[in-house]
């Protein structure tokens, strides 16, 4: 196969795709509007694949992948931007998955966020988690707050990242950015070292081990603003998910922290916009996004307290006063304006009763072929996940 791997990230960028995917046996496959789809280019071999993969990475980076078997970073491509790789084994052989990664970094507003999240960045102290799967688009809403409070906030921004996706540069504040493998160890080796490094807001690229979830809640007591992502599908599986990740003895002393320092939880997930008709031929117009809202009030903190997570949900769908939505509610929004089909809108939830009753009488009606979205929903997570 005589190709390039920048002539592929081009090929990328043209069809305004997210992911490319490379593995022996196949063509090139990229992800487009959250739908893999294979290219016309010629099966790749093992060759193929090595030869690609190997022209990007260090001799480092062959060490780690030739020792664990797996390698994450990010790099560059003159012309093109930012990227983010990681290479793997599959049955003996390397295959790999990029991600693109905007160098422009969207406003809150453009990525279709609700209002209240650039309120959040505001806060002194405290936790703020964006969860949800892989792939919906986590990573570029917490740069996108970051953005914001470095536009707003003379403060010390201290970014712990495994890779460094997107690169910042000081402007009201102050960003000093650590990558996992080359700056630091380990989540918890930097979160522990951040604390003598004067920061005011830190940025925890993923709350994945019990040591780094104990950290993070402790540095959002002490009077920092704390932010990172748990790969959870919802606000109140966020909760279990981080009591759990304690021995049984300390849970309750984990519940407490978490009440007193949680600030809110923004469970997100993109979904492929309907399409519109042009010519006869459907127009894929990228994704957008739904996020379900939880914001610790003193209702919020009580339940958390006595482990009564069944009941946020209740609590989130009686609290639009304090900006709070459950998923439901946000799928609801965008099927009734058109923005997502009905359909869509179904594929996305595990309480389908409760979006029926939402969605009654506009499920009945016929959903429109096209219908332009409002322009506030217009959302760049068609590109950046």
């Amino acid at each position: 196969m005589n190709i390039e791997l920048q002539e592929l990230m081009q090929l990328v960028l043209d069809r305004a795709a997210s992911d490319l995917h490379l593995k022996a046996g196949q063509p090139p496959i990229i992800r487009v509007s959250g739908r893999l789809e294979r290219t016309s280019l010629p099966v790749m071999s093992n060759k193929d694949v090595e030869d690609l993969i190997f022209s990007i990475i260090t001799e480092e980076q062959k060490d780690r992948l030739r020792n664990i078997y797996e390698v994450d970073f990010s790099f560059g491509v003159a012309g093109l931007g930012r990227f983010r790789a990681n290479i793997y084994r599959d049955r003996g052989s390397l295959a790999a998955a990029f991600r693109i990664v905007s160098t422009t970094i969207p406003g809150l507003e453009e990525l279709g966020l609700p209002a209240l999240c650039q309120q959040l960045t505001d806060k002194p102290r405290g936790l703020i988690l964006v969860t949800g799967p892989t792939g919906s688009g986590k990573s570029t809403t917490l740069a996108s707050m970051i953005d914001y409070i470095n536009d707003t906030r003379s403060v010390h921004i201290l970014t712990i990242e495994d890779p460094i996706e997107y690169l910042h540069n000081d402007k009201v504040s102050v960003i000093s950015q650590r990558e996992l493998g080359s700056d630091t160890r380990s989540f918890a080796n930097a979160l522990r070292a951040a604390l003598r490094e004067d920061p005011d807001v830190i940025l925890v690229g993923e709350m994945r081990d019990l040591e780094t979830i104990h950290l993070a809640l402790t540095a959002a007591e002490t009077g920092h603003l704390v932010l990172s992502t748990v790969h959870t599908s919802s606000a109140a599986q966020t909760v279990d998910r981080i009591i759990d990740a304690f021995p049984h003895d300390q849970q309750q002393q984990i519940r407490i922290m978490l009440s007193n320092s949680l600030v809110a939880i923004i469970s997100q997930t993109l979904i492929p916009r309907q399409e519109e008709m042009a010519g006869g031929s459907p127009i894929t117009k990228g994704r957008v996004l739904a996020a379900e809202v939880l914001v610790n009030t003193a209702a919020v903190a009580n339940l958390v307290r006595e482990a009564k997570n069944s009941q946020l949900y209740a609590t989130m769908q009686m609290g639009s006063k304090q900006g709070m939505q459950t998923l439901e509610q946000a799928l609801s929004n965008l099927a009734k304006a058109g923005v997502i089909t009905v359909d869509e809108a179904f594929s996305k939830t595990t309480r389908a009763d409760d979006l029926k009753v939402l969605l009654t009488p506009e499920r009945a009606a016929a959903q429109p072929t096209s219908q332009e979205p409002p322009p506030e929903r217009r959302s760049m997570f068609g590109r950046l996940q």
